[in-house]
């Protein structure tokens, strides 16, 4: 596909948009050269050409927030690219999850996506401090039990008919659910994808 993208129309570039595969979200917005574009697919991490330093720069080198690769399409111009990436954590660099400041309502509807992003980033840099990276050195059998006690303590919480309580067990079922589905290897947008088909 390089061959077809018009990178002459503004001199050597042609703008990224940047969209979150397991929300539908739009990050941000960056531009790539031939090489920028060229590494992303090679590398299958999300990189641009900077106009400021104009130098190539790949997104997260010093916050550790990359942009994982799914697809990358053209327009039909073939002058401006859409890709699809998975984040590892905020893509602002004011620390918000979006570029385009949503508003809270809409950060609200991707919490789980974006708590599954910083999940995917503990097993990745395995920190001695992260309770996550903890859980995902004790192995799969540990956090099935933990899925398991917390599935338990979320029905007792019901019975119990405390709305608060019940939120907060639901809060911890739900996280170390998708710390199993990370340890299994499986993508939270399969998940997703199989809710969808169900609906």
């Amino acid at each position: 596909m390089t061959d077809t993208i018009d990178f002459d129309k503004l001199n050597g570039l042609v703008p990224a948009i940047v969209q979150d595969v397991g929300s539908g979200q739009v990050l941000m917005l960056g531009f790539m050269n031939r090489e920028a574009y060229e590494r992303t697919l090679q590398e299958k991490k999300v990189t641009f050409w900077s106009r400021t330093r104009q130098s190539i720069w790949q997104k997260g080198e010093t916050s550790g927030n990359m942009l994982d690769l799914i697809s990358i399409q053209t327009d039909c111009d073939n002058d401006a690219l859409l890709i699809k990436a998975r984040p590892a954590g905020p893509v602002c660099h004011t620390g918000k999850h979006t570029c385009f400041g949503e508003d809270a309502s809409r950060e609200n509807n991707n919490v789980l996506t974006r708590l599954y992003s910083t999940i995917l980033q503990r097993k990745s840099a395995m920190p001695e401090n992260s309770y996550t990276a903890t859980l995902l050195k004790n192995g799969i059998p540990a956090i099935a039990q933990k899925v398991g006690e917390e599935a338990v303590e979320t029905v007792v919480a019901s019975l119990q008919e405390n709305p608060q309580r019940i939120g907060e067990e639901a809060a911890d079922l739900l996280y170390h659910l998708l710390v199993l589905l990370a340890a299994k290897d499986i993508a939270f947008d399969d998940v997703l994808q199989e809710l969808k088909k169900r609906m």
